[in-house]
């Protein structure tokens, strides 16, 4: 009997330091990769998307192919679900950049894992499961970055925000040494075609979407390219979301560019306020005394600021800590978020500390960003991370400092009803914290 073209495309979510599953009424940054596979599929498959933190999963569908993402800490998660459908009799097939960094460890759990980027080989997966020849491993190097039009209508029928994403570049040219990125792409960085990526911006406009989230891990590595594209989003008068290098600051003709065509928020990945601590982890073409005057930069420049920074590295001390609030909070950034470094197997990060005596925790399925930290810094034990971390996240994140940050600021004034809706976001981010989740995973 010929197998049915059907499958479920499961999006796990991922627990809290209370080791809960973390579930939502409503799921802001929604993922490409579930729509995107599902454009993959082609139009003679029926594709059905779960995403966990807002749904619950499907365990008696009748559907037999099972496609489980393993992003970051989700993994955990990824792993228990897989384990489930198999004794149920499913096939299941794993993959995202974590699966992919442990794919001998993760394919005791599942029939087969992707490695790395889908595009070349999915429909290979397909046709090999409908002839009932799975291989165990599925990897085929990409040189150019070319995807259909993702299956958006699968996921706007959910309890999403007010935005989608759209991919324009994937991978990084940098190195640094904790980045799970870097790992997978080794320095390379691929883009799309600049009518390929408006397609699909076209289309979240045409489904009543006025926002965007611009997904690419390094946008800046092309300047006419993003000069290019920023000219061409400009028309559509949308408003867009972003990550970059902080270095945009240091370019006002671009930096004028990616504000004029609608750019309203970036997030920088600054990590650290130490020299010492970015040379250690091999990103020391960072100046962190600059930041100060690069952030206010952006700033001026009318685009809000996002963040994100580790505690935990060596140099870092409790006054060090306490230095980056102070720094958070004197600089107005809108959206801080913290991470507890953490040896992601597979990064030249982990292979570094994975004998090190000061590694307390080898248990690699119960690690997460946000903690219990894994490792003793030079200067802080495991336990002193962990209080620190927390202590962070409540300093920046009390009523005092939210108001520092987003309303006692001339943004407020330039931009009050973006402000108020920022003000609303920290204070849910800030409900969160109280209950011991950290905003990088709600």
């Amino acid at each position: 009997m010929e197998k049915q073209k059907r499958m479920l495309l499961i999006q796990p979510t991922i627990y809290d330091n209370n080791h809960l599953l973390v579930k939502k009424d409503r799921l802001f940054f929604i993922g490409l990769t579930m729509p995107l596979l599902a454009a993959e599929c082609g139009n003679d498959w029926e594709v059905e998307i779960c995403i966990e933190t807002i749904e619950e999963i499907p365990w008696d569908t009748d559907i037999d192919l099972i496609g489980i993402g393993s992003m970051g800490h989700s993994i955990i998660r990824g792993i228990e679900i897989a384990k489930e459908f198999k004794k149920r009799g499913k096939t299941v097939v794993m993959g995202g950049y974590m699966a992919s960094l442990v794919s001998d460890e993760v394919k005791q759990y599942c029939d087969c894992i992707m490695i790395g980027d889908a595009e070349g080989y999915w429909q290979e997966m397909l046709t090999d499961y409908l002839n009932g020849t799975l291989k165990p491993f599925y990897q085929k190097t990409i040189d150019k970055l070319s995807t259909p039009l993702p299956r958006y209508e699968l996921v706007t029928c959910k309890k999403i925000g007010d935005f989608l994403p759209v991919q324009a570049g994937r991978g990084c040219p940098n190195s640094c040494s904790f980045c799970s990125i870097a790992c997978l792409y080794k320095g390379k960085y691929l883009r799309r075609e600049i009518p390929e990526v408006m397609r699909d911006i076209q289309k979240v406009k045409e489904l009543g979407f006025k926002k965007f989230l611009l997904i690419d891990d390094n946008i800046l590595s092309d300047r006419k390219y993003t000069m290019d594209l920023c000219n061409e989003i400009k028309k559509l008068h949308m408003t867009w979301y972003s990550q970059c290098s902080i270095k945009l600051a240091e370019d006002p003709e671009l930096l004028k560019c990616v504000a004029d065509s609608g750019c309203i928020c970036l997030s920088f990945g600054l990590e650290s306020i130490s020299p010492g601590n970015l040379k250690k982890i091999n990103k020391s073409w960072e100046d962190p005394r600059e930041y100060g005057r690069l952030v206010k930069t952006i700033i001026d420049a009318g685009i809000d600021v996002a963040t994100e920074m580790m505690i935990g590295l060596e140099d870092d001390t409790v006054q060090s800590i306490r230095d980056t609030a102070k720094f958070v909070i004197d600089n107005k950034i809108t959206a801080p978020k913290f991470y507890i470094i953490t040896p992601v197997p597979g990064t030249p990060f982990f292979d570094d500390v994975k004998d090190s005596e000061e590694l307390v925790n080898k248990d690699i399925y119960t690690y997460s960003p946000s903690g219990p930290a894994v490792k003793n810094s030079l200067n802080l034990s495991a336990k002193e991370i962990d209080e620190m971390y927390w202590w962070l996240y409540n300093e920046v994140y009390s009523v005092k400092n939210i108001f520092k940050r987003i309303v006692f600021c001339r943004s407020f004034v330039r931009h009050p009803f973006r402000s108020m809706f920022n003000l609303g976001v920290n204070f849910f981010y800030r409900y969160h914290i109280k209950h011991n989740i950290a905003p990088i995973i709600v």
